[in-house]
């Protein structure tokens, strides 16, 4: 079959696609023919070796967490109604207990074998690409917006509002009633925040851009979601109004948003971080996936899937989230 292999750990040159042997489903495990390969910002960063404390991750291996498609084989002791089924799955290792990553890998390919506990089932007369779009991020998106405690009528800000989680979360917030700044680069990406319900935005690029946010809030937003992270997440914290709340999740070239210290203690801002939203084991993460889809369903959640490429052309698609020209999520198709 055809996959992407990472052969050292470098830029996104090392991503190459070439033909591995075809996987065989194991006892407790289905087969599946992928369509479409999830691809995170995170895929980057581990493809250039970062996090190597925490995940089990190293060359040679196939990138990738999540995939879409239609089981072709079950493996013993696996109901063999699944056959035929489209679902969707981790593909990646996850601590058993809290859910997080450990190891990224076995997506970008024809094909890929998961555990039969890990599939959802796509519902039927959604489009497959569509659901793979909230895989990851819509159980990211949900627990975000539930740490935030957005508020009917509260201005809300979401630094990279038009990212994976970020356009979810912006969605989230319009649909609980807040007003929506959303904060990103350049004008196709404000008119796409726009669009996803964003009120008023910001360009990030802009120098001025955090008084531009505080003015448009009328003395800063009750509520920052951070997705950018590094120092356009510092940077974000002085858009936050004395007493809110200020929940960042994003990594800027693997570094996370540094409060300046003391600011939040001084100015009465409760400050939340990736780390700090409770773990989703992965059946309740399953659960949180499905509740995603069921507002995908519904009309409350849109995902924007901005890029698919084929499998060869993996490296464009890392690009693409490095130099922030991906509109909301990007997909490898099959």
């Amino acid at each position: 079959m055809r996959a992407v292999v990472v052969e050292e750990f470098g830029g996104p040159e090392v991503l190459v696609a070439r033909e591995v042997p075809d996987p065989v489903a194991g006892p407790g495990q289905v087969l599946v023919d992928v369509v479409a390969a999830n691809v995170m910002f995170l895929d980057t960063l581990v493809r250039r070796g970062w996090g190597a404390d925490f995940f089990d991750t190293a060359p040679p291996y196939v990138p990738g967490s999540g995939i879409v498609g239609r089981v072709a084989a079950v493996g013993a002791g696996v109901d063999a109604s699944w056959t035929g089924a489209v679902v969707m799955a981790d593909t990646g290792t996850s601590d058993p207990e809290t859910g997080l990553t450990r190891a990224p890998t076995g997506g970008y390919a024809a094909k890929a074998v998961v555990g039969a506990d890990e599939l959802i089932r796509v519902p039927d007369g959604l489009d497959p690409r569509t659901a793979l779009a909230v895989l990851h991020d819509g159980p990211t998106a949900l627990q975000l917006a539930e740490a935030a405690r957005i508020e009917r009528g509260a201005w809300v800000l979401v630094a990279a509002a038009t990212g994976g989680a970020g356009s979810l979360v912006v969605q989230l917030a319009r649909a609980a009633g807040a007003r929506v700044v959303g904060a990103a680069r350049g004008a196709a990406k404000l008119a796409l925040a726009r669009e996803l319900g964003a009120l008023e935005t910001v360009d990030y690029t802009e120098p001025d851009w955090v008084a531009e946010a505080v003015a448009l809030t009328g003395g800063g937003a009750a509520v920052v979601l951070d997705g950018a992270g590094g120092a356009l997440g510092t940077a974000a914290f002085g858009a936050v109004a004395d007493g809110g709340r200020f929940v960042s999740y994003g990594t800027s070239n693997g570094e996370f948003t540094e409060v300046p210290e003391g600011e939040a203690e001084r100015r009465g801002v409760s400050v939340t971080g990736l780390f700090d939203l409770p773990p989703l084991p992965p059946a309740d993460k399953r659960a949180a996936t499905a509740r995603a889809l069921d507002l995908v369903a519904e009309g409350t959640l849109r995902p924007h899937v901005g890029a698919t490429f084929p499998l060869e052309r993996a490296a464009e698609a890392h690009t693409g989230l490095e130099e922030r020209t991906t509109l909301g999520k990007s997909l490898l198709v099959v």
